[in-house]
């Protein structure tokens, strides 16, 4: 970026989103088609990578009700039909056609860079204004009008100003970094290693209509992902404690991740006899730290969608489900506030949506402690209790009439208390 020049007039919309990913697309697309003018803001240039890879089926009615289904499926994704848990060569399978929630039973394993542009995509060519290379660096609320300052890829300041924000700038949190709205997370620090890999899985035991998650062997709060695309690469990544995580430079110039995912992958006799002949053409990369929380979602001014809000962790793939629930729930709440209506966003916003955010980290604080692990490799397991939590797995988290939707922590203590293995602590 040169130098900064001075400031163009303020240009005005009915709305502007902060962040062009899902949740901003998906958002600009739903208000776009309810008649307001939209401007969406991306810090970065499309395509771009990004985590979060393996989507959940709850997706695919958000991506249908913006009306995208028909890019999305065009583009050839792998499909994905459910989850496989690995633990010391104990495998338990999750199809999403055996769920307990109505809805679709099947979604897709996605490049970011390529999904995210196509959803971008659709939404300008519905009607959305889409400016890439903006980096926002103030906000004001004081006025009638919230406004947002920026500057131009050719340094150039200026300012929009809308009757409302929506803030879809994900790990970017802007909206929560400039106003203060952060709050730590109750998740203990975690770091994850990834990346892109030329799989080699063709004749080897391995579904790939479905995720894979392995257990380290030692470790139980250590987990790795294998996710499966269509075009014979797959995404490979590891979760655990920083100080375990952490490697020691080596002697050549390869970033020590790599060295560390590698070894790390190799542990698992399992996950390191599938990935025996992969190649291992692209850097490691690693994230830490990233869990995060807000002191509010919502105001008559400004919204927080997705992890611009809150982000859990990677291992139940919720952030793309939960970006794209909050973009519609926030998309139909602002029309009616735009339309003149009175709302409560608290009330039909913030609440409701933390309700689904709440199963999701009732699930995570299971799985890491072990109840959940317990629960899922448990040699008798219940088909209705299994078709319960198949449908939070498959993203189903704010289905009411699911008894592990509506108490997920109770439920799940109580269901332990039957699957704990002999001698386990109560």
């Amino acid at each position: 970026m040169k130098g900064i020049r001075s400031e163009r007039s303020t240009q005005r919309f009915d709305v502007v989103i902060i962040g062009a990913g899902p949740a901003g697309a998906v958002a600009a697309t739903l208000l776009v088609k309810r008649g307001f003018s939209v401007l969406v803001l991306e810090r970065q240039n499309f395509p771009r990578f990004s985590i979060g890879e393996s989507l959940l089926p709850q997706c695919m009615e958000f991506i249908e009700e913006a009306g995208m289904l028909d890019a999305v499926n065009a583009a050839r994704f792998q499909v994905k039909n459910g989850a496989v848990f690995q633990r010391r060569a104990c495998f338990s399978q999750f199809d999403f056609s055996e769920q307990f929630s109505s809805g679709w039973t099947s979604t897709y394993q996605v490049q970011r860079a390529r999904f995210d542009k196509i959803l971008a995509d659709t939404a300008a060519e519905a009607g959305a204004d889409i400016r890439y290379e903006h980096v926002i660096h103030d906000v004001d609320l004081d006025s009638e009008r919230p406004s947002v300052h920026c500057v131009l890829p050719d340094g150039t300041r200026t300012a929009f100003s809308a009757r409302f924000l929506l803030d879809a700038s994900g790990f970017g949190r802007v909206l929560p970094r400039l106003l203060r709205l952060e709050v730590p997370s109750e998740f203990p620090v975690r770091k994850s290693l990834f990346a892109h890999v030329t799989d080699r899985l063709d004749g080897k035991p391995f579904d790939r209509n479905k995720i894979l998650i392995t257990v380290h062997p030692r470790h139980a709060d250590i987990w790795y992902w294998l996710i499966p695309f269509s075009n014979g690469r797959s995404s490979i990544g590891v979760v655990g404690n920083p100080a375990l995580l952490d490697a020691p430079a080596p002697d050549d110039a390869t970033p020590p991740e790599h060295h560390r995912l590698r070894a790390l992958v190799d542990e698992d006799p399992v996950l390191g006899g599938l990935l025996a002949d992969a190649e291992w053409d692209t850097p490691a990369m690693a994230i830490a730290g990233y869990s995060a929380n807000v002191r509010q979602l919502s105001t008559p001014q400004y919204a927080l969608l997705g992890n611009a809000g809150e982000f859990l962790d990677p291992v139940f793939s919720s952030g793309v489900t939960i970006a794209m629930q909050s973009a519609s729930m926030a998309a139909a709440v602002l029309a009616r506030q735009l339309r003149g209506e009175t709302v409560d966003w608290q009330a039909e916003y913030a609440a409701p949506l933390s309700r689904g955010i709440r199963t999701f980290r009732a699930f995570v604080s299971a799985w890491y402690d072990g109840r959940l692990q317990d629960i899922i490799f448990h040699p008798k397991q219940s088909g209705g209790i299994r078709r319960m939590i198949c449908s939070v797995l498959a993203g189903y988290a704010w289905d009411e009439t699911n008894p592990f939707v509506q108490s997920p922590e109770r439920r799940l203590g109580a269901l332990w208390q039957v699957c704990r293995p002999a001698g386990a602590g109560s």
